[in-house]
């Protein structure tokens, strides 16, 4: 008999909460670099976005 209350948990879910605030800064680039990889979106616009996002979140911490 199964409890009807418990839920399954997907380990997948909570890969990234072990990682860094940095670490998955990173990883979100590399997603979105793959995402992005079929558009007409240059490497370089996608750079250029990732600079500003790096640029703001760590001024945050400083």
């Amino acid at each position: 008999m199964a409890v009807s209350g418990t839920k399954k948990i997907n380990p997948d879910d909570f890969i990234l909460a072990v990682l860094s605030p940095e670490d998955r800064l990173d990883a979100a680039f590399k997603i979105a670099e793959e995402a992005f990889k079929n558009t007409k979106l240059t490497m370089k616009d996608i750079d250029n976005a990732v600079r500003s996002v790096r640029r703001k979140a760590y001024e945050k911490k400083r």
